[in-house]
Protein backbone atom coordinates (compact mmCIF):
# COMPACT_ATOMS: atom_id res chain seq x y z
CA UNK A 1 0.00 0.00 0.00
CA UNK A 2 1.90 3.22 -1.41
CA UNK A 3 1.82 6.23 1.73
CA UNK A 4 -0.27 9.16 1.34
CA UNK A 5 1.44 12.44 1.07
CA UNK A 6 1.07 14.25 4.90
CA UNK A 7 -1.02 17.39 4.32
CA UNK A 8 -1.75 20.22 6.63
CA UNK A 9 -4.38 20.40 9.34
CA UNK A 10 -6.77 22.71 8.02
CA UNK A 11 -9.52 22.89 10.89
CA UNK A 12 -13.04 24.80 11.67
CA UNK A 13 -13.16 25.98 15.35
CA UNK A 14 -16.79 27.34 16.76
CA UNK A 15 -17.81 27.61 12.93
CA UNK A 16 -14.96 29.62 11.91
CA UNK A 17 -12.80 28.07 9.06
CA UNK A 18 -9.71 29.26 7.88
CA UNK A 19 -9.17 31.97 5.07
CA UNK A 20 -5.82 31.22 3.35
CA UNK A 21 -5.18 33.15 0.23
CA UNK A 22 -4.61 30.48 -2.88
CA UNK A 23 -0.82 31.94 -3.15
CA UNK A 24 0.10 30.60 0.47
CA UNK A 25 2.76 27.46 0.97
CA UNK A 26 1.90 25.61 4.04
CA UNK A 27 3.95 23.06 4.95
CA UNK A 28 2.71 19.68 5.20
CA UNK A 29 2.33 19.51 8.79
CA UNK A 30 1.44 22.78 9.94
CA UNK A 31 -1.94 23.51 11.82
CA UNK A 32 -4.09 26.18 10.80
CA UNK A 33 -7.55 26.16 13.27
CA UNK A 34 -10.63 28.51 13.28
CA UNK A 35 -10.85 32.35 12.72
CA UNK A 36 -7.91 33.06 10.47
CA UNK A 37 -6.92 34.96 7.71
CA UNK A 38 -3.68 34.14 5.91
CA UNK A 39 -2.55 36.69 3.28
CA UNK A 40 -0.56 36.62 -0.37
CA UNK A 41 2.37 34.70 -0.47
CA UNK A 42 2.89 33.94 3.09
CA UNK A 43 4.41 30.72 4.61
CA UNK A 44 3.76 28.31 7.46
CA UNK A 45 6.64 26.21 8.02
CA UNK A 46 6.92 22.36 9.98
CA UNK A 47 5.25 21.87 12.47
CA UNK A 48 3.91 25.98 13.10
CA UNK A 49 0.30 25.94 14.80
CA UNK A 50 -1.96 28.97 14.08
CA UNK A 51 -4.61 28.54 16.46
CA UNK A 52 -7.83 30.88 16.07
CA UNK A 53 -9.92 28.81 17.86
CA UNK A 54 -10.36 31.13 20.83
CA UNK A 55 -9.40 34.37 18.77
CA UNK A 56 -9.23 35.82 15.33
CA UNK A 57 -6.14 35.44 14.27
CA UNK A 58 -4.88 38.30 11.03
CA UNK A 59 -1.47 37.37 9.08
CA UNK A 60 -0.48 39.77 6.25
CA UNK A 61 1.05 39.45 2.69
CA UNK A 62 4.53 37.76 2.83
CA UNK A 63 4.79 36.65 6.81
CA UNK A 64 6.81 33.84 7.47
CA UNK A 65 5.84 31.66 10.70
CA UNK A 66 9.14 29.64 11.02
CA UNK A 67 9.27 26.02 11.93
CA UNK A 68 7.67 25.12 15.65
CA UNK A 69 6.03 28.66 15.99
CA UNK A 70 3.18 28.93 18.02
CA UNK A 71 0.46 31.67 17.21
CA UNK A 72 -2.41 32.17 19.36
CA UNK A 73 -4.57 34.18 22.16
CA UNK A 74 -6.32 34.51 24.69
CA UNK A 75 -10.40 34.21 24.79
CA UNK A 76 -12.11 37.60 25.52
CA UNK A 77 -8.95 39.21 26.06
CA UNK A 78 -6.94 39.27 22.44
CA UNK A 79 -6.21 38.54 19.05
CA UNK A 80 -3.36 38.57 16.99
CA UNK A 81 -2.28 40.64 14.15
CA UNK A 82 0.84 40.02 11.76
CA UNK A 83 1.01 42.69 9.17
CA UNK A 84 2.84 42.01 6.15
CA UNK A 85 6.20 40.87 5.78
CA UNK A 86 6.17 40.10 9.61
CA UNK A 87 9.03 37.48 10.32
CA UNK A 88 8.27 34.72 13.05
CA UNK A 89 11.37 32.91 14.13
CA UNK A 90 11.15 29.17 14.92
CA UNK A 91 9.90 27.81 17.85
CA UNK A 92 8.52 31.46 18.83
CA UNK A 93 5.98 32.20 20.54
CA UNK A 94 3.17 35.02 19.74
CA UNK A 95 0.09 35.07 21.95
CA UNK A 96 -2.22 37.90 21.28
CA UNK A 97 0.11 40.89 20.30
CA UNK A 98 0.18 42.88 17.50
CA UNK A 99 3.25 42.83 15.13
CA UNK A 100 3.47 45.73 12.91
CA UNK A 101 4.69 45.30 9.44
CA UNK A 102 8.31 44.54 8.52
CA UNK A 103 9.45 43.42 12.20
CA UNK A 104 10.99 40.19 13.28
CA UNK A 105 9.68 38.01 16.50
CA UNK A 106 13.79 36.15 16.87
CA UNK A 107 13.68 32.24 17.47
CA UNK A 108 12.36 30.67 20.88
CA UNK A 109 11.26 33.90 22.04
CA UNK A 110 7.59 34.68 23.57
CA UNK A 111 5.29 38.26 22.87
CA UNK A 112 2.45 37.87 24.97
CA UNK A 113 -0.92 39.75 25.35
CA UNK A 114 -1.76 43.29 24.32
CA UNK A 115 1.91 43.62 23.10
CA UNK A 116 2.43 45.73 20.27
CA UNK A 117 5.63 45.63 18.54
CA UNK A 118 6.61 48.44 16.22
CA UNK A 119 7.33 48.60 12.46
CA UNK A 120 10.49 47.12 11.56
CA UNK A 121 11.74 46.41 15.11
CA UNK A 122 13.52 43.14 16.79
CA UNK A 123 12.70 40.60 19.35
CA UNK A 124 15.65 39.18 19.99
CA UNK A 125 16.35 35.64 19.81
CA UNK A 126 14.94 34.00 23.17
CA UNK A 127 13.49 37.21 24.66
CA UNK A 128 9.84 37.31 27.20
CA UNK A 129 8.32 40.48 25.90
CA UNK A 130 5.71 40.74 29.37
CA UNK A 131 1.95 41.45 28.65
CA UNK A 132 1.18 44.86 27.46
CA UNK A 133 4.87 46.17 26.45
CA UNK A 134 4.59 48.61 23.95
CA UNK A 135 7.90 48.05 21.03
CA UNK A 136 8.72 51.41 19.49
CA UNK A 137 9.76 51.26 16.06
CA UNK A 138 13.07 50.90 14.72
CA UNK A 139 13.89 49.19 18.01
CA UNK A 140 15.68 46.06 19.50
CA UNK A 141 14.03 44.10 22.51
CA UNK A 142 16.21 41.79 24.44
CA UNK A 143 16.39 39.19 27.72
CA UNK A 144 14.16 38.29 29.98
CA UNK A 145 11.58 40.14 30.67
CA UNK A 146 12.78 41.88 27.19
CA UNK A 147 14.27 45.41 27.47
CA UNK A 148 14.96 48.36 25.11
CA UNK A 149 18.65 47.57 23.69
CA UNK A 150 18.37 51.00 21.34
CA UNK A 151 18.25 51.29 17.40
CA UNK A 152 17.93 48.05 14.92
CA UNK A 153 21.13 48.76 13.02
CA UNK A 154 20.98 50.01 9.60
CA UNK A 155 22.86 46.85 8.40
CA UNK A 156 20.61 44.23 10.40
CA UNK A 157 17.64 46.18 9.60
CA UNK A 158 18.58 45.90 5.85
CA UNK A 159 19.45 42.22 5.89
CA UNK A 160 15.29 41.46 7.93
CA UNK A 161 13.96 43.54 5.73
CA UNK A 162 14.62 40.98 2.99
CA UNK A 163 13.82 38.10 5.15
CA UNK A 164 9.96 38.34 3.92
CA UNK A 165 11.77 37.50 0.42
CA UNK A 166 13.68 34.82 0.90
CA UNK A 167 11.32 32.57 2.88
CA UNK A 168 8.89 33.34 -0.54
CA UNK A 169 11.39 31.54 -2.59
CA UNK A 170 12.18 28.99 0.10
CA UNK A 171 8.85 28.09 -0.33
CA UNK A 172 8.94 27.94 -4.26
CA UNK A 173 11.68 25.35 -3.46
CA UNK A 174 9.01 22.90 -2.09
CA UNK A 175 6.34 23.73 -4.66
CA UNK A 176 8.44 22.76 -7.03
CA UNK A 177 8.27 18.96 -5.96
CA UNK A 178 4.78 19.11 -4.74
CA UNK A 179 2.75 16.58 -7.07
Amino acid sequence: MEKQPQRPVILPARGKSPKIHGSVWLAPNCTVVGDVKIGLESTIWFGAIVRGDVASIEVGDRVNIQDGAVIHATFGKSKTILEDRVSIGHNAIVHGAKVCKGALIGMSSVVMDNVVVGEGAVVAAGAVVLEGTIIPPGTLFAGVPAKNRGEVRTELADHLSATADRYVEYAGWFRACEL
